[in-house]
């Protein structure tokens, strides 16, 4: 408790000696009346010039010491500057008009196509993955958004399912914290297939931050976070259509309608429809079993927004979602009506219903205070197949978050409490249970987590310095109390170099059968040493970052370096006994090395090159022994073109992955024929797409895995999925092959105000 005390002395304690300093927030008010945060404003002195620039919430910090003339002059590009008096004050709340359209300055403005960049704002280092990002691939759904960057890897844990997770520093994506708008809306049986329910059709940026981050979301986030934000309602077109194919025959349809509510109009609304129809039967590599399962689903998304959080009073903003899917694999003549539990025709089926809910509002008293108030929830019901294994699961989950915010001078204080609730509820029974599997039962997962946390961002040096520290104590029903500090340092060295630090703990409750689905899947026997304790680690990070400008060339450089120490793991141990999966925790030594080079550069806006290289080590330490992990490439590089006319008609995108090869599950043991060698090979994949732009009207096309590269025998006893050494817990490159594509997008335009 002493500790605790200390640190929350840390985040709400100021630091004697501080220069005088003058702070503040920026908002731009467009020609009809609307108010929003203007990030990127450039705020300086008249008698001097010395300035800053607001973040990305239009939140400034100036020095004022020495200052004789308090003249203040803010400007932003498609914005009539202004000149203000600060004498005497310490707080400014200000206001740029938008200039009428035709009238803007000349300048560099951020629009919709932009592409991913890294923020030189966030004390965190955080990469930004924008829609014009998103365009240069499918990106059907969140897992297909990251192929033109490194530091996220998706990774198939299911491939007769088509299940995968997001993967950050190398490690499984239970570890890296998963949110959509803000919320924890993928955990527990939503996350193996809650990535893919998210089409990207809704998707307006997706942000990525490795290591520690803040912890106003959460206790969780070992190796990062991944945080999808939803289109605005207000800013999202009136209308937007879109439909891919595929040559497996897979179809997405995609419709979102934006609107404005009520005869004052402050309300806006989004509703986004989504569905997939399945794919035809195809088994390309003749091993008896569908290459690609059939997908069936529908998705409903409706977000309304009231105000800004910005603005003073109350504003709101409210999220829900339905989605049913429905997948079938197995062997090519699997039926599901027919089929499903049967032990002559090898099959998996996934059903499951799933809504969700959730509320953000918040009431701004004044620029320096706000109150807020998150809610959120879903419930998730499953049933599924995987061949003679019958799992069924429940699950309630809902989150709450009470917070305050203060802008004090140089400080940002955010504090309040939390709440997370969790009731999982798994039965797992056999239709023939001939291999003696001793695992059969009901599995019930609570999670009871009250909590308290305080953070503070710390602005000096003109936002030059920026400190974010923060600590939060939970209290887990069964485990009790857990202490989470984290600490994250920016220094802008000058406007070129940007120099980050980060460390911070965190801890997270194991959902064994719905994280790890490869244990149903496969023939072996479940041993259960001892009960799961919730799993411990802290990570520390380094990275710098070098903006630069040479003619009409744009690049940045980027290194990073971090390391995750567990002092408790879960990791099922398939080399034991290729008979059995044994779990029990591990406290023993157990880490995660992640270096990340990268540089990405843009000639003469139109041709944008990025190319990073990544290295791993990720091991354990077991009788004095390090035994490296299996799936982990060593070696990872990746390279990304993208080139585009004058006028945007057309654009051209590729891009190449390379994995070096990786250890895999130890299967000597096995008769000959069921065995894999202990290390798969290096292989690369090609991906391309060509994009013509006409109006409002998108046509794309590509093919992914142009080399046609595909794992051999992915599925270990394919031939007898039914006996003893059925494992699909080898599989570790493509399973599918070549994939060509073809897709539309059509967009209404907002309507433009009235020149004035």
């Amino acid at each position: 408790m002493k500790a605790f005390i200390l640190a929350l002395c840390c985040v709400l304690t100021t630091l004697n000696g501080l220069a005088q300093t003058l702070s503040g927030k920026v908002f731009g008010k467009s020609p009809s009346g609307e108010r929003q945060v203007l990030p990127g404003a450039i705020v300086r002195w008249l008698g001097n010039g010395a300035g800053t620039t607001a973040n990305e919430n239009g939140v400034f910090q100036l020095s004022a010491e020495g200052i004789t003339d308090h003249r203040l002059v803010v400007s932003q590009d498609g914005f009539r500057s202004d000149t203000l008096d600060a004498e005497g004050k310490d707080y400014l709340s200000i206001v740029l008009h938008e200039l009428p359209r035709g009238k803007a300055l000349t300048g560099v403005t951020v629009t919709g196509n932009q592409s991913a960049y890294l923020s030189s704002l966030s004390a965190v280092k955080t990469e930004i993955i924008t829609q014009g990002e998103l365009s240069k691939a499918a990106c059907c759904d969140l897992a297909g958004c990251f192929g033109t960057q490194a530091a996220v890897q998706p990774q198939t844990t299911n491939v007769i399912t088509n299940a995968q997770e997001l993967r950050i520093l190398g490690l499984s994506g239970v570890y890296n914290q998963l949110l959509v708008d803000g919320l924890p809306m993928i955990m527990g049986a939503a996350y193996t297939y809650g990535i893919s329910t998210h089409p990207g059709s809704i998707v307006d940026n997706i942000y990525v931050a490795k290591g520690a981050t803040s912890v106003l979301q959460g206790f969780e986030g070992i190796s990062g976070q991944i945080n999808l934000v939803t289109l605005q309602p207000d800013k999202a077109p009136p209308l937007y259509l879109n439909a891919y194919i595929n040559s497996f025959g897979e179809k997405h349809l995609n419709a979102n309608l934006a609107m404005q509510i009520g005869k004052a109009k402050k309300w806006h609304s989004l509703l986004a429809l989504h569905t997939v129809q399945p794919a035809g039967r195809v088994d390309n590599n003749d091993d008896g079993f569908l290459d690609l399962p059939l997908l069936t689903r529908y998705m409903a998304f409706n977000k309304w927004r009231y105000g800004s959080e910005s603005n003073q009073g109350m504003s709101a903003e409210i999220g829900l979602r339905l989605v049913q899917e429905k997948l079938v694999g197995g062997q090519n003549n699997y039926a599901y009506d027919s089929d499903a539990g049967s032990s002559t025709i090898y099959g998996q089926s996934v059903e499951f219903t799933q809504p969700e809910a959730y509320l953000k509002s918040a009431y701004r008293f004044n620029p320096k205070h706000a109150i807020s108030l998150s809610v959120s929830g879903l419930a998730h019901e499953q049933n599924a197949w995987f061949g003679v294994t019958h799992y069924t699961a429940s699950q309630r989950t809902a989150n709450l978050v009470l917070q305050h915010d203060w802008d004090w001078r140089t400080h940002e204080v955010k504090w309040g409490l939390s709440y997370r609730y969790q009731d999982l509820k798994e039965t797992i029974g056999f239709s023939d249970n001939s291999l003696g599997r001793s695992y059969a039962g009901t599995y019930h997962t609570p999670l009871r987590v009250p909590g308290v946390f305080a953070e503070n961002a710390f602005h000096w040096h003109e936002d030059k310095l920026l400190w974010l520290v923060g600590a939060r104590l939970d209290r887990h029903q069964d485990w009790g109390t857990y202490f989470t500090p984290r600490s994250m340092l920016r220094w802008a060295i000058d406007k070129h170099n940007i120099f980050r630090a980060s460390v911070g703990r965190g801890w997270r409750q194991v959902n064994l059968f719905s994280e790890q689905v490869n244990m149903l899947a496969s023939a072996r026997d479940i041993v259960f040493v001892e009960r799961l304790r919730p799993e411990e680690a802290f990570t520390w990070g380094l990275s710098h970052s070098y903006h630069f400008t040479k003619g009409v060339t744009t690049g940045t450089l980027s290194a990073d370096f971090y390391s995750t120490h567990f002092s408790n793991q879960f990791f099922p141990d398939y080399d034991r006994n290729p008979r059995l999966i044994v779990v029990e925790n591990f406290d023993g030594a157990s880490r995660s090395n992640g270096l990340q080079v990268e540089a990405s550069f843009i000639f003469l806006q139109r041709l944008e090159a990025r190319a990073a290289y990544n290295y791993l080590v990720v091991y354990r330490v077991e009788q004095g022994q390090k035994l490296v992990l299996p799936f982990n490439p060593a070696h990872r590089a990746m390279a990304a073109l993208s080139y585009h006319t004058a006028n945007r008609r057309w654009q051209a995108d590729a891009n190449l992955h390379w994995m070096d090869r990786m250890r895999l599950p130890d299967t000597r043991s096995n008769p000959e024929a069921y065995r894999r060698p202990l290390w798969s090979e290096a292989f690369a994949t090609l991906n391309m797409q060509g994009t013509f732009r006409w109006k409002s009207l998108e046509l794309y096309g590509g093919c992914e895995n142009v080399f046609g590269y595909t794992q051999a025998n992915p599925i270990i006893s394919a031939d007898n999925p039914f006996g003893p050494y059925f494992d699909i817990s080898s599989v570790w490159g493509p399973t599918r092959g070549r994939e060509f594509y073809l897709g539309l997008r059509w967009r209404l335009a907002r309507a433009e105000p009235p020149e004035q």
